[in-house]
């Protein structure tokens, strides 16, 4: 299991389709663009193994994130990952604000700046990676974009840990599924259908991921031997769009919206 999700950032094929990585048809959103809000959370259960192996070399995961900067090359990944699993478990979306670190534990938060242009975005490392040459961090696509990479693939940036989360961090008005969303009357609760399967296992590992990458509640109701696996109730309808559109993005466009 290990190896499954630490390949995440390498570069065999094995379960993925395409041998080389690509930059996807469309650039990121508006919304796709604002920074990830720092939170506290707890290290994840996948992916924070004190050594691991890849191709030969081991690697050691740091116990904590505080005060950790460093300065090197970064560089990004895209469609060859996205829909995959992350190291911990996850969803990899290139659109979200994510990153692969060797050494961080999962998840932590990142500032990162382009020294060539002092360009910054917040990222939460969910992944390990980069397994090649000097680079020090993978970005998501979205992240690439916003710190000005895409020309040259490739960037000197430094990092710096957010491990301080009672101090104030920009954009705040990123959109998230809050309290205010969630639905008191039952007639008026909408969920998303993410897809059905006969196959339990897959509908719960599968729930578990979603629940993990998106912090909305994941159900499997089951009727009839199909588990149709189900997040929400949200009220809210624009960020009931939003999760549609990033969900068919992510490997699921038979998603759909239901009361």
């Amino acid at each position: 299991m290990l190896l499954i999700l630490v390949s995440a950032c390498s570069t065999n094929t094995g379960r993925y389709q395409q041998h080389k990585d690509s930059k996807p048809s469309r650039a990121p959103t508006t919304s796709e663009l604002i920074d990830i809000t720092p939170r506290a959370e707890p290290h994840s259960r996948g992916g924070n193994k004190s050594q691991y192996q890849v191709r030969g070399k081991t690697y050691s995961v740091l116990k904590s994130a505080e005060n950790f900067s460093q300065t090197g090359i970064a560089s990004w990944y895209g469609e060859k990952f996205h829909g995959h699993l992350t190291s911990n478990g996850e969803i990899y979306n290139m659109y979200a604000m994510s990153a692969a670190h060797k050494n961080l534990p999962l998840p932590t938060y990142l500032k990162v700046t382009n020294n060539a242009n002092s360009q910054s975005v917040i990222v939460r490392v969910n992944d390990r990676g980069p397994f090649h040459q000097n680079r020090i961090i993978d970005l998501s696509y979205s992240a690439a974009y916003k710190l000005g990479m895409m020309k040259t693939g490739v960037a000197n940036v430094t990092i710096t840990t957010i491990t301080d989360f009672s101090l104030p961090v920009p954009n705040t008005e990123q959109l998230t599924l809050t309290e205010d969303t969630i639905v008191v009357a039952n007639d008026q609760r909408k969920y998303i259908q993410v897809f059905a399967t006969k196959n339990e296992l897959l509908a719960n590992k599968t729930a578990q991921a979603l629940q993990s990458l998106y912090k909305i509640n994941t159900i499997i109701p089951m009727n009839n031997g199909i588990y149709r696996v189900q997040m929400g109730p949200i009220n809210n309808q624009e960020a009931l769009n939003t999760l549609l559109v990033s969900l068919k993005e992510s490997g699921y466009p038979k998603a759909f919206s239901r009361k």
